[in-house]
């Protein structure tokens, strides 16, 4: 059979129905109706002489051959995109695309006034939408193909392309009349014995958390909050300690009443990366977008202290040295 006998829109839905493994969620994806993806898998059914998706429990599992289907329809598109990518040009100047991006609190703290300078100076007409980094989200492979970008800590798992764009460390912020802080300094007994102020990301831990850890320290947590940039609001006035990147703590001096202050034990560095999916690689738009925040990345300050990680030294593909892979709580 040629393929001008075939719809190759009915590729476009089986990649959905594949990955997504729910009719409903495919068609939420593709922004179309429930019943015609019911009637897009029923073609496809009709045309393989399988099931493909089949109901166990209240989940659906892919038939043995839709799984040998689905590295092969994804392969096929990504070649398709990237041939139609070629006849398209990107002026900025011009441009009225629309991008989407997410970005944890703190990120976004940090880098989104110099990214918006460039833009209004490069690009006024592109708009960026900016969406919060939500717990479980950034190992989804649906998740980065419905954004454009994703900027997170360089060490998770997805499936996609990464380059380091940002590199900090941790430092401790107390109130400026905490009577543990002695010619500007915390110790290591200030920070076993002060009630914290912490950041909640599920069940996972912050490289500085895992340092504390290492060093038998078990941070008394007093109250929590959903980020980073709530916690210099919750330590101005009390006798919270809280430990936050310093680009974000210096971000906030002269606005919250707190201090910065050198963490006790040897810096903790922490590397962002830009992730996104490979079928975007070659499109002009996000090229530019990639070097845009590349840009950006590269004319904030040099990371503060002797060990913080260098760009060439960090594994681009998932930066294992620079952020090790994300630990449970115990």
């Amino acid at each position: 059979m040629g393929l001008g006998a075939i719809d190759l829109n009915l590729l476009v839905a089986l990649e959905a129905l594949l990955e997504e493994k729910n009719v409903t969620h495919a068609g939420v994806r593709l922004s179309t109706s429930q019943s015609a993806m019911s009637g897009s898998l029923a073609r496809l059914r009709r045309h393989f002489n399988d099931e493909l998706l089949v109901r166990v429990g209240r989940e659906y599992e892919l038939t043995p051959l839709a799984e040998r289907l689905l590295p092969v329809v994804q392969a096929s598109l990504y070649k398709a995109e990237e041939a139609m990518s070629l006849t398209r040009s990107f002026d900025p100047e011009r441009s009225r695309q629309r991008f989407s991006v997410v970005m944890s609190d703190y990120v976004m703290t940090v880098f989104m006034e110099p990214l918006l300078r460039v833009i209004a100076r490069e690009a006024p007409g592109v708009r960026i939408d900016f969406h919060p980094l939500v717990h479980g989200q950034p190992e989804s492979e649906t998740h980065l193909r419905c954004h454009d970008l994703m900027v997170v800590p360089l060490g998770y798992r997805l499936p996609g392309i990464s380059e380091a764009v940002m590199h900090d460390r941790f430092v401790c912020i107390v109130d400026p009349d905490n009577p543990r802080l002695v010619d500007g300094r915390l110790t290591l007994r200030d920070l076993a014995e002060l009630p914290h102020a912490a950041s909640a990301f599920g069940k996972s831990l912050t490289p500085a958390d895992r340092q504390l850890e290492t060093l038998g320290i078990t941070p008394r947590v007093q109250v929590s909050a959903p980020g980073f940039s709530v916690l210099p609001f919750l330590v101005g006035g009390t006798d919270l300690v809280a430990m936050v990147p310093e680009r974000l703590a210096r971000r906030y001096e002269g606005f919250a009443r707190c201090v910065t202050v050198p963490a006790p034990f040897p810096d903790v560095p922490l590397v962002e990366a830009m992730y996104w999916h490979h079928n975007r690689h070659s499109d002009p738009a996000h090229r530019w977008l990639r070097e845009t925040l590349r840009k950006v990345g590269a004319t904030l300050d040099e990371p503060v202290g002797a060990e913080a990680v260098e760009i060439a030294d960090v594994d681009a593909s998932h930066g294992e040295r620079a952020f090790p892979e994300l630990a449970p709580a115990s």
